[in-house]
């Protein structure tokens, strides 16, 4: 699990730290008074592009064309961003500290819980009204659609999904790629937030990368899953076993290849149902259930799956630290 920037033991080192940092001290608003974020960034040129390449007008074969090339161009782009980055990081004194907190900036493990623990804090102090405004931050569903075990629902999904996509993925292609990996990802990945739907808008300037972004987080997606499954042997009340087997019978019932991995553990761990019949703006999709356990969720389960989640950001953050150890110690060979 060694970079191929030709700087291993410091890439992982830095990853290790980042993950402490931003377990820390979240997303650090302080900076981002001074900087725009890394993502915001990425999404002011991604819309930029939108507007002036995906006309209504063009046909169908030209936004395709348009899109993928925007897509490759982007990508490659954020690649070398990193890859300068980590080189002045290595060549300038004392600037390795400027890659840490672009890393830092990129992993959302703390923000993740606190957005979902918000949702908890909302429904249990202020009621529906006030958690269907905390979900509505962190999932695209119609928050007037659901109900109190809807929004709990809504939010433990939104929790394991982006348990991988937040997290697990990040430290994945950081582990592989060090930071030109991980700018890249998180380049696919906002560029399928924002173009990738099958909506007539996007469903040909986006199709490229919404299948980028599948591949991109087809082997994290499964990781994340049996990280989650293995936090269930030490989350207090979570059954591990049926993790597994939720996952081996239920993952691909998701309409996503990858969505289904984390959640379907998730729901096993915590004896849910999970995804389902989802209200979003513009459709109604009739999904099936994800999990044989109770629909009925509550801000409990919100709980259960927060205890869940931090084992398994420490279980991510160990596999990060026997990487250092295994990098240092064939350095030493």
């Amino acid at each position: 699990m060694l970079t191929f920037s030709g700087h291993g033991a410091e890439t992982i080192g830095l990853l290790l730290l980042a993950l402490v940092l931003d377990a820390v001290f979240g997303e650090m608003p302080w900076l981002f008074r001074f900087v725009s974020h890394p993502v915001v960034l990425i999404g002011r040129t991604i819309a930029f592009f939108d507007g002036r390449l995906n006309r209504i007008e063009r046909s169908n074969r030209s936004r395709l064309i348009r899109g993928g090339i925007l897509v490759a161009l982007l990508v490659t782009a954020a690649a070398a961003v990193g890859t300068t980055v980590h080189w002045v990081a290595v060549t300038v004194p004392f600037m390795w500290f400027a890659e840490l907190l672009v890393i830092t900036t990129l992993i959302a493990q703390r923000s993740l819980y606190d957005h979902v623990a918000a949702v908890k804090t909302a429904l249990e102090g202020s009621g529906l009204a006030a958690g269907r405004q905390a979900v509505s931050q962190i999932v695209g569903r119609d928050p007037n659609a659901l109900d109190d075990h809807g929004v709990c629902r809504a939010a433990i999904e939104s929790l394991a999904e982006n348990f991988s996509d937040g997290v697990a993925a990040p430290v994945f292609w950081t582990l592989v790629f060090g930071l030109p990996g991980l700018l890249a990802y998180k380049t696919i990945n906002t560029l399928d937030s924002m173009i990738g739907h099958k909506t007539p808008r996007y469903l040909y300037f986006g199709r490229v990368a919404a299948r980028l972004d599948d591949a991109a987080n087809w082997i994290p997606a499964r990781i994340s899953g049996l990280i989650l499954a293995a936090a269930a042997i030490f989350a207090p009340g979570a059954q591990p076993w049926a993790a597994l087997r939720t996952m081996w019978t239920d993952a691909k019932k998701h309409k996503s290849p990858n969505a289904g991995w984390p959640e379907a553990a998730t729901a096993g761990a915590l004896d849910l149902a999970l995804a389902g019949p989802r209200r979003y703006p513009e459709m109604v999709v009739n999904d099936p259930w994800i999990g044989s356990g109770r629909a009925r969720a509550t801000t409990a389960d919100i709980g259960a799956a927060l205890r869940l989640y931090v084992v398994a950001c420490l279980i991510d953050a160990g596999l990060v630290a026997a990487a250092l150890v295994a990098a240092l110690t064939f350095r030493l060979t």
